[in-house]
């Protein structure tokens, strides 16, 4: 079991909450808006549409936060899960745009997002097929998946001139890396707890007097702007709804990965009723965003890493987190501030976040009763899951929903393991001598007398 500081219904004090909520903040923000801005840029859309886009999801993604946090009747897992736009969307939402727009992108994510309501009332029965043996191999894979996009924050991104590599981004990143280890290590309270947010101040600050910063976006945003539902209309192509719900069916099986992650970190057991509370927030709260004029959302699983790192587990800290995406959706100029942040600061707190996934993950590993079996399904659907991962060229000349199935490292993963579970016999355990019930010595006098 883990030794949380905070247990998931706890109320921490106030400046503590919200320099924690601050931290979860920051892990999320750049994966956020990170969609819009990529499917912006490859539909050339112009710059205020762009930002339209990163307003109504980090909005979408605030206020969904807060219902998975807090719950609403039958929707919201009622743990500390942070909620923002998804990568398995991007691929389906690039091919819908280029043929109809941004009205296709949202009319497909909508009614896609069926897809995954009706699925959350499946997921008792999906649960099933995640025992202990699969779980830890789709948490491990989370955290094998997440490491390469801490390196590339860490050595300046990949973006057009960005200097990829270059020993100052490295240095910034090994300092803000040093830092968060010596306040987990050796902080106290609140020293420990926020230390991820902590040592991305001290980076920030580091950035600002080497004059590494760029506050032109904080300059150009406006201070307040309300994204308008409906603003870019909806259509309903057949093949974009088909689309979107093949990665609506992929987000599903990432999410309830992520969701056995979460359970790991927060010593919370995962039914499948709590996972179906989960999945129905993600369909419905994609449903909505989509209305709103974003991507879909989905679980994040960086932020589980927070928790394993922090050990807070609060999900009142998580849902004021979600306040204030929503805040940064409405006050523009609240998230250009964060924006600011550069990447290899990002880089250095990432790298130990993801790497507490793997931790988490191999834990899980060691707890699997090792055999031929669970060893074969570890390697092969681990192995799967990386070869797609560090090759995703080598799907490219297959069709395109199977690139869309098996393109993410965590799905591949996930999928062979639950394969391989169902279609490996489980062998007899073969009894020794040794083991063989000896029987008592009265009842063998009794058959004697009996013969």
């Amino acid at each position: 079991m883990n030794n949380l500081l905070f247990q998931v219904d706890d109320r921490p004090p106030l400046i503590t909450t919200t320099l924690l909520a601050a931290q979860h903040m920051l892990a999320a923000l750049g994966g956020i808006i990170a969609v819009p801005l990529v499917v912006g840029a490859v539909l050339k859309l112009p710059a205020d549409q762009i930002v339209a886009l990163i307003n109504a999801a980090l909005l979408g993604s605030g206020i969904v936060t807060i219902i998975q946090c807090k719950g609403v009747g039958p929707i919201g897992i009622r743990l500390p899960c942070v909620m923002g736009t998804s990568f398995a969307f991007v691929g389906a939402a690039i091919s819908i745009g280029l043929e109809h727009g941004v009205p296709g992108i949202l009319g497909s994510s909508l009614a896609g997002s069926v897809v995954m309501i009706v699925g959350s009332c499946f997921m008792p029965q999906i649960r099933k097929l995640f025992p202990h043996a699969v779980t830890a191999v789709v948490v491990t894979m989370i955290g094998l998946s997440l490491v390469p996009v801490a390196i590339d924050w860490a050595a300046g991104g990949k973006g057009a001139g960005a200097h990829y590599g270059d020993p100052v981004n490295l240095g910034i990143a090994l300092f803000v890396l040093v830092t968060v280890i010596a306040l987990v290590q050796f902080g106290k309270g609140i020293f420990s707890a926020a230390a991820v947010v902590l040592g991305m101040f001290v980076g920030y600050l580091a950035c600002v007097a080497m004059g590494l910063v760029d506050f032109s976006s904080v300059q150009k945003a406006a201070a307040f702007s309300v994204p308008q539902p409906f603003a870019y209309g909806m259509s309903f192509p057949l093949s974009g709804i088909v689309a979107m719900g093949v990665a609506y069916v992929v987000t599903m099986v990432e999410t309830t990965g992520t969701f056995m992650a979460l359970g790991s970190a927060t010593n919370t057991k995962m039914r499948g009723k709590t996972l179906a509370r989960g999945v129905l927030c993600d369909g419905v709260g994609s449903a909505c965003v989509a209305m709103l004029g974003s991507p879909p959302v989905s679980t994040f699983a960086q932020n589980v890493g927070v928790i394993s790192l922090t050990g807070v587990a609060s999900r009142h800290v998580v849902a004021l987190t979600g306040v204030m995406l929503a805040l940064a959706g409405l006050f523009p100029v609240l998230g250009a501030v964060v924006v600011t942040i550069p990447q290899p600061v990002l880089g250095g707190a990432g790298l130990m976040m993801f790497a507490m996934i793997i931790a988490a993950g191999v834990q899980m590993l060691s707890k699997v009763e090792h055999n031929k079996r669970t060893g074969l399904i570890i390697a092969v659907s681990i192995g799967c899951g990386l070869a797609v991962s560090v090759r995703p060229e080598l799907l490219t000349k297959l069709p395109a929903f199977v690139q869309e199935i098996f393109g993410s490292g965590i799905s591949t993963a996930a999928i062979v393991a639950v394969a391989m579970n169902l279609i490996l016999p489980e062998r007899p355990v073969e009894a020794s001598d040794d083991d063989e019930e000896e029987v008592p010595q009265p009842m063998l006098v009794k058959k004697l007398e009996a013969a």
